[in-house]
């Protein structure tokens, strides 16, 4: 199967916590934020951003055995790794050495959830304090929701990372609504 540059996330309705993820013939489950999406993104909403994102960062749990080939920017996690969340912070929205004083989420988690994980270009250029931070694609757990993200199971991102190309994005499309604004012009994926 040829790789591909675009995965497309849908809901049924604005308020769901999963959808289906589809990339090239493949359509997979996921999970998405406590809230459902969102147009407008705030810190702390629970709501995963509807828009198109890039994704920037893999970080992986050295020995996540199983892992295909990435063909994009690639960091074996450290335990000091961390993400800032504090609005009120210069590196808010940004990967940080810990310990820190600023609020901010450990990238190591003992639940898993990061063993897998990838940084998403949301809110990076230009950075908007207060749009929300650490927007991620990375591994299910055991709720069903996400604080925001987009997640699917370590077989399904094994699958999604072997057909993914360099310039792989984040499609997450409203319900029932307009596409987002790169797509506007396009009908929408199957």
């Amino acid at each position: 199967m040829p790789k591909t540059s675009l995965i497309h996330i849908r809901t049924l309705n604005a308020r769901a916590c999963a959808g289906r993820l589809s990339l090239g013939h493949i359509t997979l489950p996921c999970l998405l934020g406590r809230s459902g999406i969102t147009h407008r993104k705030r810190e702390g909403d629970g709501a995963t951003p509807v828009g198109t994102f890039r994704l920037q960062r893999l970080y992986y749990r050295s020995g996540s055995a199983g892992l295909p080939r990435f063909l994009f920017a690639a960091r074996a996690l450290r335990r000091d790794d961390g993400w800032c969340d504090d609005v009120k912070s210069f590196a808010y929205n940004r990967w940080l050495r810990l310990p820190q004083k600023v609020s901010h989420e450990d990238l190591w988690r003992s639940d898993h959830l990061y063993d897998v994980v990838i940084a998403t270009s949301h809110n990076q250029r230009p950075r908007i304090r207060g749009a929300g931070s650490a927007i991620f694609f990375h591994l299910t757990g055991d709720k069903p929701f996400t604080q925001g993200c987009v997640a699917v199971s370590v077989k399904d991102m094994r699958k999604i990372l072997g057909l993914c190309r360099r310039d792989a994005r984040l499609v997450i499309w409203p319900p029932g609504g307009s596409p987002p604004r790169a797509f506007r012009k396009s009908p929408p994926p199957p």
